[in-house]
């Protein structure tokens, strides 16, 4: 009952073909392919030009991903303190509800 029942494999049906053999093949040597063209170089890159507008809209990027970044950690700080601090408190009235029966 709690053996397992290995399956069988079935036997091949049909005529079973021998593999083909594959010859090899000379190489001919084509047209010798034609030498690469020199190619004019890409113009570089234009060098971007820092305005005071422009630095201007980088600071005040800049100083407002810090403020988010800084408002997110400072709420995920406070709710773990909250947390912790409730924690604490029940911990406190338990421990005193415990003793408050033993004393009875």
């Amino acid at each position: 009952m709690f053996r397992p029942k290995l399956p069988t494999m079935p036997e091949p049906t049909g005529t079973v073909t021998p593999p083909a053999v594959v010859e090899p093949t000379t190489i001919t040597p084509g047209t010798p392919a034609p030498p690469p063209v020199p190619t004019t170089p890409a113009p570089s890159r234009p060098v971007v030009q820092l305005t005071p507008g422009t630095a201007l809209a980088l600071v005040g990027g800049g100083t407002a991903v810090v403020l988010v970044v800084g408002a997110v950690l400072v709420s995920m700080l406070l709710a773990v303190a909250i947390t912790a601090a409730s924690l604490a408190i029940c911990a406190l009235v338990i421990r005193s509800l415990v003793n408050a029966q033993h004393r009875r």
